[in-house]
C-alpha cells in the first residue's frame, strides 16, 4: 500500500476542532500561513495540506482522490473534529473527498470551485489549455510559467510568497504539472447531479467581484441541502488572500453555528 509523507504539512495547533486547509493548482501548503494564524486567533487549528505529495509515486485520478484523501485524514491518531476548506483546485478536490462515504469531516468550506463543465466542447478546450499549462510547468522558464499563470484576469494579482515558499514550488513542478492532467477540471465528471447528495454543513464563498464563479457558487448553494452562500466584498477569485480577515471570521462563524467549533471568544 502506497504511504503519502506528511512532512509537508503544516500544522498549527489552536483548538478542539483542525480545519484542513487544501491549496489551488500552483500552489503550496504555505501559501495558508497568514490564513491559519487569523483562524488560530479563532481558536481553530488548522491543517495546510501539501497537495502534491499524492502524485509523488503515481497518478491519482479524480474519481479516486476522495477515498485516498478521507483515508489519509482517517487514518490519523488524534480523534480531533476535522472539517474541511478547499480554494479552486482545492475546492474541487474537497468536493470529491465529500461525496465518498464513510468521510471524517464535520463541515466544510469550498471557495470559488467549479462543480463541473458540462459541455463537451468546454471541456475539450479545457483539456486542451490545461495540457499546455502542463507541458510550460514541466519543462518551461519556471518563472515565465509563474508570471503567465498570475496574469490570467480571473486571477487578479500574484500571491505574497515568501522566496522559501516559492522555491520549494519548484520542487513539485513534475507534481504540478501532473496536476493538470489528472485533476483538471476537464478531467472532472460534472458534479452538479451529485450535490443533493452532501448532506452535512457547507459554506461555499465566493468573491464579489467574481462574476462567473459567484454564479456557480449560488447554483450549487440550491443544489445543496445544508449549504449557505457567502459573499467576499471587493474581493476577486482568490478570496483567501484578497479577503483573508474577512474569510477567517466568516469560517469560525459557520463552523461555530454548524457546531463543528466551539466558540473562539471568551
Amino acid at each position: 500500500m502506497i504511504r503519502y509523507s506528511k512532512v509537508a504539512d503544516e500544522r498549527r495547533e489552536a483548538g478542539a476542532v483542525e480545519c484542513w486547509l487544501l491549496h489551488g493548482a500552483v500552489g503550496v501548503a504555505a501559501d495558508w500561513r497568514a490564513f491559519a494564524k487569523r483562524l488560530a486567533g479563532e481558536k481553530i487549528g488548522t491543517r495546510a495540506v501539501d497537495m502534491w505529495r499524492f502524485l509523488e509515486s503515481r497518478p491519482l485520478p479524480l474519481e479516486d482522490f476522495g477515498a485516498v484523501f478521507n483515508a489519509d485524514a482517517a487514518g490519523e491518531a488524534r480523534s480531533t473534529p476535522k472539517v474541511l476548506l478547499g480554494y479552486s483546485m482545492g475546492g474541487r478536490l474537497a468536493l470529491h473527498a465529500l461525496l465518498e462515504n464513510p468521510h471524517p469531516w464535520r463541515a466544510a468550506v469550498i471557495v470559488s470551485a467549479h462543480p463541473g463543465l458540462a459541455d463537451p466542447s468546454e471541456r475539450e478546450a479545457r483539456r486542451t489549455a490545461d495540457a499546455a499549462w502542463a507541458a510550460r510547468a514541466l519543462t518551461g522558464n519556471w518563472q515565465g510559467f509563474l508570471d503567465a499563470w498570475n496574469a490570467q484576469p480571473v486571477l487578479g494579482a500574484a500571491l505574497p510568497r515568501d522566496e522559501r515558499a516559492t522555491a520549494a514550488m519548484a520542487l513539485h513542478r513534475r507534481e504540478i504539472a501532473r496536476g493538470f492532467i489528472d485533476w483538471s477540471l476537464a478531467a472532472q465528471e460534472p458534479l452538479w447531479e451529485r450535490l443533493s447528495s452532501i448532506t452535512l454543513p457547507v459554506l461555499w464563498v465566493a468573491g464579489g467581484n467574481d462574476a462567473k464563479f459567484l454564479d456557480l457558487a449560488r447554483r450549487a448553494v440550491a443544489a445543496m441541502p445544508q449549504a449557505r452562500l457567502a459573499v467576499a466584498p471587493d474581493a476577486g477569485h482568490r478570496v483567501p488572500w484578497e479577503a483573508e480577515e474577512w474569510l477567517a471570521r466568516e469560517t469560525a462563524a459557520f463552523l461555530t453555528s454548524a457546531g463543528a467549533a466551539a466558540s473562539g471568544k471568551p
